[in-house]
């Protein structure tokens, strides 16, 4: 590389790398482990902003002030974060009355002539099957009938109530996170008005080399690309979980599953964002509705999400996100695994953007920042011989 295209230098002396450096460490150590929803927050609200940048300049360039643009674009990202949320609440909060209105009358709602409920009615269908197929030694409708009487006996609808109640207050809990959110658009607004000033100063010491973009945009970049690959991936789990729920409905496994199938799938692409757990929780509303229209359904569900969490994670993760990211695989699993021990779900949420910002940080500093290397010459000590002294040598 020429003089003209090489960046500055930042030389760190050896007694700083000594000294300097651990104590760095130790005090980030400490005010991270003192402050660690403070600084999560901040990290949070950092991220989103980066984020956010693009758009914001996008309305700079039709000459529109850099407030105001923040401003319209708060709002709608704002707007969109309610409405998804508000959405995804009403739908979870009546599919789970529906259901349990179903498991409450599957058990408990007598049918005419013979005022027997649903589930005593599968029961003798079960043992007439099992005697007409020569199985007549399994002897299931007495205790399948106990079974019923015991259910009914420990009130039904009490326990479907309390589900009611639960997904109730999980809603509740959406609307108080959903404060918090708000809270880290406030902080993160503040940082976007200021980013630009930033990069500007970040520009005047390390600028960008001929061809190469300014930090800011090199981590834009970054986390755009993560996106990317984080909305292929939903797209794509999504799209099969919901052309899966849909064959299901149509061969008769699962009924009327085409008619929920759209919902899961919608359902099963956002849960996708989540690392590790979003599979197991997308599978979830499907795998109680089959529970609920018939045992066997929620069988094929199973088979069916445990087939997509197999592709997921040795197909389509590993192309989708190790493309978009740059990073190793086992690094990608270090950063999340890490993620969740330090701060539990929301800390595996973020891991992943977190790790695309430190690998554009590094690409970035990496030909800007040297160390001042230990390995010189040692120090020479000259030593003068003295002969003795004739006093001495007696």
């Amino acid at each position: 590389m020429s003089a003209v295209g090489r960046p500055p230098r930042v030389r760190i002396p050896r007694w700083v790398q000594l000294v300097g450096l651990p104590l760095l460490l130790v005090l980030a150590w400490i005010l991270a482990s003192r402050a660690a929803h403070l600084v999560f927050l901040f990290l949070v609200a950092a991220l989103v902003a980066l984020l956010l940048d693009p758009l914001v300049r996008a309305l700079q360039r039709v000459r529109l002030p850099r407030g105001p643009s923040v401003a319209i674009v708060y709002l709608l990202f704002a707007g969109a974060l309610v409405l998804v949320i508000v959405a995804i609440a009403t739908a979870v909060v009546s599919q789970t009355k529906t259901a349990a209105n179903r498991f409450n009358d599957y058990f408990t709602h007598p049918h005419p002539p013979s005022g027997q409920t649903s589930a005593y009615r599968d029961v003798d269908r079960l043992q007439q099957w099992l005697d007409a197929h020569h199985l007549k030694a399994v002897k299931i409708e007495t205790r399948g009938h106990r079974i019923v009487r015991d259910i009914q006996q420990r009130d039904v609808g009490k326990y479907t109530h309390k589900i009611v109640v639960f997904v109730e207050g999980a809603a509740i809990s959406i609307g108080k996170t959903l404060f918090g959110v708000v809270l880290t658009i406030v902080v993160s607004i503040y940082m976007l008005l200021d980013l630009q000033r930033l990069g500007r100063v970040i520009d005047r010491r390390f600028p960008p080399r001929p061809g190469e973009q300014p930090l800011i945009r090199t981590i834009e970049h970054a986390l755009a690309a993560y996106v990317r690959g984080q909305a292929l991936l939903s797209l794509i789990i999504g799209a099969s979980a919901g052309i899966g729920l849909w064959i299901l409905g149509a061969v008769g496994l699962l009924p009327h599953g085409q008619q929920y199938a759209l919902l899961f799938g919608a359902w099963a692409a956002l849960t996708e964002v989540i690392p590790y757990l979003g599979p197991w929780l997308g599978a979830i509303p499907p795998l109680l509705y089959g529970l609920v229209v018939h045992p066997l359904s929620a069988v094929w569900v199973a088979l069916l999400f445990l087939g997509i969490h197999q592709l997921e994670g040795h197909i389509v993760v590993p192309n989708v996100m190790g493309n978009a990211l740059r990073l190793h695989p086992l690094l990608v699993i270090f950063g999340l695994g890490a993620g969740a021990e330090l701060y539990g779900l929301p800390g595996a949420l973020v891991a992943l953007p977190f790790l695309a910002v430190c690998r554009a940080l590094w690409e970035f500093f990496a030909d800007r920042v040297t160390l001042e290397p230990w390995s010189g010459e040692p120090p020479t000590v000259e030593v003068e011989l003295v002969e003795p002294t004739a006093a001495e040598r007696r």
